[in-house]
């Protein structure tokens, strides 16, 4: 799993993770990077709207926001079915696009829709390219391999608490949760993150986002990313519990990173302001988890 990560970072890849409700009418900082990402003013941003029931509404205020951020080009691509999918227009705007930005909503409708199709390999291409692909919400869900369909929020872990389905593979190897503190999700973060399995675990407050940049994250924004790494664990019952028990695990590692700090893909370490990664023995924004949860 590491090195699928690494081996999607290392192309010089960028993406814009973000926790929802992000600002849009103030300062719009998390909005503001994605648009400077992709090419400031000269930027071409293409809004995929495949998540929501009210794309016209939902795309028409990404529109007004990007404007104002003072994009040059922004328009939607609005897919109901898996044969919008295909449109040579839409097509056409994602090889212009400097900039892919999908809306919340719900992410099952995002992969049943787009999933293996000429506009998913046309994002993709564009993507190993450098382009930036950004998400909120349900848009951030689809970001791994395998995301989170839906789930139980405010309790423990427990596996029956936890769907799982395919993603769309921008950042493979990790799962990804949204509203995290907001609803309480690190129970089900940990469900996911066991059956999985995976090595990492991304948990995103609103109004903040986790920006990829080849093997290196910045976390921008008014709250914290948690991060779960189970990668050097020393133990977990889930091979011995049934669906409605609780899940244990012991030795994973917790680290809650607030904005400005910065996270190793390769290393799966925090980083220091000075570049340096963060020592296991230094408590700097992160814990170790060594009990049942």
């Amino acid at each position: 799993m590491v090195g699928d990560i690494m081996a999607a970072s290392e192309d010089k890849r960028q993406l814009v993770i973000i926790g929802g409700a992000e600002d849009k009418d103030g300062d719009s900082q998390i909005l503001r990077e994605f648009v400077r990402r992709s090419g400031g003013t000269k930027a071409y941003i293409v809004i995929m709207t495949a998540a929501t029931e009210l794309p016209r509404d939902v795309g028409e205020n990404y529109i007004r926001v990007f404007e104002r951020l003072g994009a040059e080009n922004v328009r939607i691509i609005d897919t109901e079915t898996r044969e919008d999918a295909s449109s040579s227009t839409a097509l056409e705007a994602i090889a212009k696009a400097t900039g892919i930005f999908f809306t919340g909503g719900d992410q099952a409708r995002i992969t049943s829709i787009i999933k293996d199709t000429e506009i998913d390999a046309a994002i993709h291409k564009r993507f190993s390219e450098g382009i930036v692909v950004g998400g909120t919400s349900a848009g951030a869900a689809v970001m791994p391999d395998k995301m989170i369909v839906e789930g139980d929020s405010e309790t423990n872990p427990r596996l029956e608490i936890v769907e799982m389905g395919p993603g769309l593979g921008f950042l493979p190897g990790v799962v990804i949760d949204q509203h995290f503190s907001e609803r309480g999700r690190l129970g089900r973060l940990i469900t996911a993150l066991i059956r999985e399995p995976a090595v990492l675990g991304f948990g995103i407050d609103e109004n903040t986002a986790m920006v990829v940049t080849d093997s290196q994250i910045e976390i921008i924004g008014q709250g914290s990313v948690t991060i779960v790494d189970e990668s050097e664990s020393t133990y977990n019952n889930m091979d011995k519990i049934l669906r409605d028990e609780a899940l244990a695990i012991c030795g994973a590692k917790l680290h809650i990173l607030p904005h400005g700090y910065k996270f190793d893909l390769k290393t799966r370490q925090p980083i220091l302001t000075n570049g340096a990664a963060v020592d296991a023995s230094v408590p700097v924004g992160s814990a170790i988890i060594s009990a049942a949860v």
